[in-house]
């Protein structure tokens, strides 16, 4: 499939990324093109230490702790929460505290800050990160929720319209820090996605509304278009979406539970955005667990079985590598395999740490 401009020129630079991460054991093959589900990544995990791989479908070529404990400018490099990469490669890190930074193509070190607000100078909670191909950026922010569409300096372009319902009670339905979580726009630039963290009111738990907007052209405004509905598994919410090259859409899931660490498991869906089929449930006032709308879904991997590459923790982990992993970025794509950068966010605490996780993901077929 062709890629917009800025697409392209990452995938490009993907060698370059790679360059400044701290290899995590032995750098992953070929991966074997298959469908992963619960009983692929159970039957991995005995073989992912030796082989670097996380499930059939997913492995793991890489991390690092450059940026953890570090400022830049005065700025913590702490809580980031989102990853875009820009069309000439730089990696974009958003954290929640609403500072922007640019990270080196090698180093992945900090080399440039931009604080973020509201065009009312309110305070923005920012966990979502979309780059567009003209440079700017459109970030969403957890207060209201709203979704602002910046310059590269961080100045408001504009602010798209978010539903009634979606909006945090009172006001609206949506749970406090629990809405706008990820954000996510198409390869041509068409289509925008913003994911609720967790349920609305009214909806069965763990049933989350993704938003759309969507335009004709990349030089148009966005519009309100269809709302989706996926089910997150038991304890865990959605903290970030990605829309692949071919339209579907890579779901990362997150939770904590103090006697076992955070779970960490990647998804794949089809919203059928690009064929006209998609499931639109704005109009669904309560949406229950067997919703005939609610998106199907397939586990690429739970990355508890990646290997842990000789990463520590500071707190309890099943493995070491994970922490509170909150950020997705395409860094490259060559057909139905990609390359993924993940982050995590430490919540500005020095029990968890802020790192950076290379993954490489091979879709499996589309059965539209």
């Amino acid at each position: 499939m062709t890629l917009d401009p800025w697409r392209s020129r990452a995938a490009a630079t993907v060698s370059t990324l790679l360059a400044g991460l701290v290899l995590a054991g032995t750098v992953a093959g070929p991966v074997a093109v298959a469908a992963a589900g619960p009983e692929a990544a159970a039957s991995d995990r005995a073989g992912a230490s030796a082989a670097g791989r996380c499930s059939a479908a997913v492995s793991l070529t890489g991390y690092s702790d450059a940026l953890d404990g570090t400022t830049f400018q005065g700025v913590p490099v702490s809580g980031l929460s989102a990853l875009g990469v820009t069309g000439r490669g730089d990696v974009l890190a958003l954290s929640d505290r609403s500072a922007l930074f640019t990270l080196g193509q090698r180093s992945h070190r900090p080399e440039r800050v931009v604080r973020l607000a509201a065009p009312d100078g309110s305070t923005l909670d920012s966990e979502g990160l979309a780059v567009d191909g003209d440079g700017t950026v459109w970030v969403s922010s957890e207060t209201g929720p709203r979704v602002l569409h910046l310059a590269a300096d961080g100045s408001v372009l504009g602010e798209l319209e978010v539903p009634a319902a979606l909006r945090v009670a009172p006001v609206g339905r949506a749970q406090e820090n629990a809405s706008f979580e990820g954000l996510t726009l198409s390869a041509d630039r068409k289509v925008l996605l913003a994911a609720d963290e967790a349920s609305l009111s009214g909806d069965a738990d763990g049933v989350v509304r993704f938003q759309t907007w969507t335009r004709p052209d990349a030089s148009s405004s966005f519009s309100p278009g269809p709302q989706l509905a996926y089910r997150a598994d038991p304890g865990l919410g959605v903290s970030e979406v990605l829309l692949a090259p071919d339209g579907r859409l890579v779901v990362l899931e997150r939770g904590y539970l103090p006697a076992y660490g955070n779970t960490v498991r990647l998804y794949l869906v089809d919203p059928h955005l690009a064929d006209g089929r998609a499931h639109d449930v704005s109009g669904t006032a309560e949406l229950s667990q067997d919703d005939d709308a609610v998106l199907g879904k397939q586990l690429l991997a739970d990355l508890v079985t990646c290997p842990s590459g000789g990463a520590r923790a500071q707190q309890q982990q099943a493995n070491p590598l994970l922490d509170n992993v909150e950020g997705m970025a395409l860094v490259g794509a060559d057909g139905d395999r990609l390359r993924l950068l993940l982050v995590s966010d430490d919540n500005g605490r020095p029990s968890q740490t802020t790192r950076l996780l290379d993954l490489v993901v091979r879709l499996p077929a589309a059965h539209r």
